[in-house]
């Protein structure tokens, strides 16, 4: 048993299963495979799986809802849809599900490869971005909440805040500040030294 990342793939068809199996195995994937959807969610409910290629047209639950239960999991993998008789319209609605990506029959294997790869490392970056912003406790897209480190600023930034003026005290001080410009713009001209009225020596007007 591969070590690799883990795959499942879900089909109806067992010769699909099988084909599909063996390549992705060749490519150091631990893959297992199922016939039904119902066994799809069961299995995947640990949340081990981070791909899982996963069939439209399947027995009792169609792959469109069980894509839309998988989406709806804590941890939901990456989906490649798979269908034989695919149509424009499946295909949006299980992009708008949340599949990765939706692949026709007879499939390309080289391009299986190359989805399944891609589609590793999207749910990889993914699974980093909300790690990070847990650390950082920042809120996932779509969250209304503030952040933690909104609501309490650092332990450094409280010290230095205790030092400024608190608002009102700054108000205030603009308020007497402009009150005092005001007051100083309606006073009536003074006598000083400096009139030409009361020049004194040899600069006053003849």
């Amino acid at each position: 048993m591969t070590s690799g990342p883990h795959l499942l793939v879900v089909d109806d068809e067992a010769g699909i299963r099988e084909s599909l199996s063996s390549i992705l195995q060749d490519e150091g994937y631990h893959v297992e495979a199922v016939g039904s959807a119902e066994e799809a969610l069961e299995r995947s409910a640990s949340g081990d799986f981070e791909v899982v290629l996963l069939d439209v047209w399947l027995p009792g639950m169609d792959g469109l809802e069980a894509l839309s239960r998988l989406q709806a999991s804590p941890r939901p993998p990456a989906v490649i849809m798979i269908s034989g008789h695919g149509t424009i319209e499946t295909a949006v609605r299980a992009t708008k599900l949340g599949a990765f990506d939706f692949i026709e029959k007879p499939l390309s294997l080289e391009k299986i490869i190359v989805l399944v790869r891609n589609a590793i490392q999207q749910r990889r970056l993914e699974d980093e971005n909300q790690l990070l912003r847990s650390e950082l406790r920042l809120p996932l897209p779509g969250d209304r909440r503030q952040c933690a480190h909104e609501s309490a600023p650092p332990a450094d930034c409280r010290h230095r805040a205790d030092q400024w003026p608190c608002p009102d005290l700054r108000r205030e001080r603009y308020r007497q500040g402009a009150c005092s410009s005001r007051a100083a713009r309606c006073q009536p001209p003074q006598q000083g030294p400096f009139r030409g009225s009361q020049l004194r020596g040899p600069f006053r007007k003849s």
